[in-house]
């Protein structure tokens, strides 16, 4: 079989539809999962300095809700999530755009991980700091915004980012709600023109490529946290 020039040239446009739709999923996807996950994280965490450790949060009939709803969604597949999200609430009323609901189920089964690393990250931050903010009469809100939050992320950006190049190779996971992102762009004009090769080329060297980039923009970015 020989590589046809052409037919990625004609394929290009389907492409950078494809890529667009792509990363219109990854971003919004990330700012959900990180969003929605500090919530969990701070509904599942100690808010007095004192009780860092023995803690159950800030009320057991708070967390443990909390605790069930993230354990189901961590321990289900995305897939099945997508297809019961698009096929089987529509039967109870509630339909959603296919991008909609994609990024709504990629964001939510990813903020149970990033719940889990916002956890790693406040556990980090030295008693110390709790004890000063105590000490000096901090509000709540305030010990949480100026004081704790400030260094948990930056200690969890690098984990946070490895979770932005996970959800980047799960977006092909859309196809199967009809989303046509890159590879399901890459699928569909290969069924029409009998063409898998340079196609599916393409796709890979894209992933490829974003991948790279992102993991060189958050490298950038631990390093200027860290200054």
């Amino acid at each position: 079989m020989k590589w046809d020039w052409s037919a990625v040239n004609a394929f290009m446009p389907h492409f950078w539809d494809g890529l667009e739709v792509t990363l219109q999923a990854l971003a919004l996807g990330s700012l959900l999962s990180f969003a929605l996950g500090l919530v969990w994280a701070l509904l599942m965490t100690p808010t007095l300095p004192h009780a860092r450790t023995h803690s159950r949060g800030w009320y057991p009939l708070v967390r443990w809700p909390v605790g069930v709803v993230t354990e189901f969604v961590r321990n289900t597949p995305l897939l099945v999530q997508l297809f019961f999200l698009f096929y089987v609430l529509p039967e109870w009323g509630l339909t959603f755009s296919a991008l909609a609901t994609g990024v709504f189920a990629i964001g939510l089964h990813y903020s149970t991980y990033t719940m889990q690393v916002y956890r790693a990250g406040i556990e980090a931050v030295p008693a110390g700091q709790w004890e000063a903010a105590t000490a000096l009469n901090l509000p709540r809100r305030r010990t949480w915004t100026a004081v704790i939050l400030p260094q948990a992320i930056r200690r969890v950006i690098p984990a946070l980012g490895n979770y932005v190049i996970s959800m980047l190779k799960d977006t092909p996971m859309l196809m199967v709600i009809t989303v046509l992102e890159m590879l399901g762009q890459a699928r569909l004009y290969s069924q029409q023109h009998f063409q898998f090769t340079e196609p599916l080329t393409v796709i890979g060297v894209a992933f490829i490529l974003i991948s790279y980039l992102a993991s060189l923009l958050l490298r950038a970015l631990e390093r200027r946290l860290v200054r």
